[in-house]
């Protein structure tokens, strides 16, 4: 859950890492570093805290250097400090190391370079791997100092255990870049005699859209004017280069005051750019893009939606579509427990996965138990490129655009989006949906743009009072029932993310069995309660809760006049079908997330303790 990023070319070094980082920082942010040679020798500079920091430290120094790597952190061994942070080096301080991963086996590893008369500075996993590389470099036999730097590296990692992406420099081939990859994410951009490595899309396309992929268990040799491939054998790969035309993440935040309020507000565009590739005219649905065939999308007598966090919600969401509209039993399960537990996958299953970043290690762990089962993947993904849209059988591509808030908002909302347009396809496919019924759900469909527009622009103010008059709530719960029980549960995590308030959502039917022991009249209790086909049971769901004293925050459609007289706030949503109700009820908890952490004068856009993409099991 770290950046990583490494360029070589005649632009000034210090200047690309730096903004290399910047495009990086929400993969971590709590330690960061740069390395690079100035002439022949190493030269490090880092720092614990922000790349702000990092930016001062550096203003006092003068490199003349054409290559370098650069690191932004989120802590797995060891705390925050500068000597935990990246690029590490070996004992002789030739070496240098950024690394994105976790090294499994780095406690023996460890023990033995240190009874072999290693000195180890951090308590990182990290930097074992640049003493490993020093003893192979001491033993190589290659004459070319290059290729000598990359069988080392070779060498070094087939010792690891765990996950890595790696960059490397050496003193003694000033002129390359070594990088290695596996079960971590890492791709290399190819430009006009300049080169880079980075974690992510996001901070190799300012310099260049020609992108090599590099898959696991692969090397690659990188100089200013060729990309060679290998493989953990030493055999050389032919090289693929990819024309990438994905967004650039903007960096400006276009008047806003962070990313994730920018982000809740591009929802309404989002939306109809999804629009306007997926519903084109009056014909249904359309994925260009997904390849597996209608036969076999037909066939499946099961569903297994697996996924981690704010997609795993989303999963849930598609739960309710596929078995109201498909009639396909649907299991939507939490990507880490999904791997571990021995599930059952039969061939008549189809496995979703749903993640933003297409990095998501446990979801991909699933992705390949699935295939070791010979159970095919279909991928709901954001970023093409992405080792989720590699290693699925298909994919379909969100088209969220560049998502920057750690907290993902329209990235949700794209998800929710495109699991129920891919419901009106198969339903159409399988026959179970007539063009009627299709037309009339596009039709309401097509609306949710502007009524999206409307809630964030009518409840705004609302909300702003809302968090002023819970700023300092100690515990949130929210309540929903049906095809809004993920908004509950979403709207809860969005609040624990970015104000650090306990929030917990629960179906409201279950909620008196147990969880109503929580309330008192300190505690807000958010229900979302549209009118739709559960109305009456919510309604005498949220009776319970007020006759015990709690204070009560409601979401439903405009017109309902039932809370006038008990709730302390009432966000209100434009009328729509009761299955496109979630993309309308989580933007007013959205901005409430929002409003509360940023009246508390927390750092919104990048919270403690979390990282945009969970590259780490």
């Amino acid at each position: 859950m770290c950046g990583i990023f490494g360029y070589i070319g005649e632009r000034d070094v210090v200047e690309v890492l730096v903004a290399g980082l910047k495009r990086l920082q929400y993969r971590g942010y709590d330690s960061c570093g740069i390395a690079v040679l100035d002439g022949n020798e190493l030269a490090i500079v880092k720092e614990a805290g922000r790349i702000e920091r990092l930016e001062q430290t550096l203003s006092r120094y003068t490199f003349q250097a054409k290559v370098g790597i650069a690191h932004t952190r989120w802590a797995t061994h060891g705390t925050p400090t500068p000597v935990n942070a990246h690029p590490h080096i070996d004992c002789q301080g030739t070496v240098s190391i950024v690394h994105n991963g976790v090294i499994d086996n780095f406690l023996p590893l460890r023990e033995a370079l240190l009874k072999r008369g290693h000195i180890l500075r951090s308590e990182t996993d990290t930097e074992v791997i640049a003493h490993l590389i020093e003893e192979e470099l001491a033993c190589a036999a290659e004459e070319d100092k290059a290729i000598a730097f990359l069988h080392a590296v070779r060498r070094a990692v087939q010792q690891l255990k765990g996950s890595y992406a790696i960059a490397c420099l050496w003193e003694e081939a000033p002129g390359v870049i070594v990088a290695a990859r596996h079960g971590s994410p890492l791709l290399l951009g190819v430009g006009n005699n300049e080169a880079c490595v980075g974690s992510d899309l996001n901070a190799v396309l300012p310099l260049t859209k020609q992108v090599v992929l590099l898959n696991d268990g692969e090397l690659a040799l990188v100089t200013q004017t060729q990309v060679r491939l290998f493989d953990l054998e030493g055999n050389e790969l032919p090289v693929k280069v990819h024309l990438m035309e994905w967004e650039i993440a903007e960096e400006d935040r276009a008047g806003f005051p962070t990313f994730m309020l920018k982000e809740i507000y591009e929802q309404p565009d989002r939306l109809r750019k999804i629009l306007s590739l997926r519903c084109q005219g009056e014909a249904p649905p359309v994925f260009e893009e997904l390849t597996m065939p209608p036969s076999q999308l037909i066939a499946f007598r099961r569903i297994i939606v697996q996924a981690a966090g704010t997609s795993w919600h989303a999963g849930l969401y598609g739960k309710y579509l596929f078995e109201r509209y498909l009639r396909v039993p649907t299991d939507a399960e939490i990507a880490s427990e999904f791997r571990y537990r021995e599930p059952v996958l039969e061939q008549d299953t189809l496995v979703i996965a749903i993640s933003q970043s297409g990095e998501t290690a446990d979801t991909l762990a699933g992705i390949r138990q699935a295939r070791s089962r010979f159970v095919p993947v279909l991928s709901l993904c954001n970023v093409p490129g992405s080792t989720m849209t590699r290693e699925s059988n298909a994919v379909i591509y969100l088209h969220a655009g560049p998502e920057i808030g750690v907290a993902s908002t329209k990235a949700y909302t794209a998800q929710l989006a495109h699991l129920f347009l891919l419901t009106l396809h198969i339903g159409r496919l399988k026959w179970l949906l007539s063009q009627e019924t299709i037309n009339a759900l596009l039709d309401e469909f097509r609306q949710l743009p502007d009524k999206m527009q409307r809630v964030l622009d009518e409840q705004e103010s609302l909300v702003r009072e809302c968090a002023r008059t819970f700023l300092n709530a100690r515990y949130f719960l929210y309540l929903a029932r049906g095809i809004n029980y993920p908004t509950a549960l979403e709207g809860a995590l969005k609040l624990k993310e970015v104000s650090y308030i306990h929030a917990s959502g629960y179906p409201a039917g279950e909620f008196k069995h147990g969880p109503i022991a929580l309330v008192d009249k300190d505690t807000p209790v958010v229900c979302i309660a549209p009118l739709d086909s559960v109305y009456e049971k919510m309604l005498a769901n949220i009776q319970e809760v007020k006759a015990r004293g709690s204070r009560l925050i409601v979401v439903t459609t405009e017109g309902n006049r039932d809370f006038d007289d008990t709730a302390e706030f009432i966000f209100t949503i434009s009328p729509t079908h009761e299955d496109l109700t979630p993309l309308l009820t989580v933007l007013p908890l959205q901005l409430l997330a929002h409003h509360v952490a940023a009246m508390k004068g927390l750092d919104v856009d990048k919270p403690r303790n979390l990282a945009k993409s969970v590259t780490v099991e």
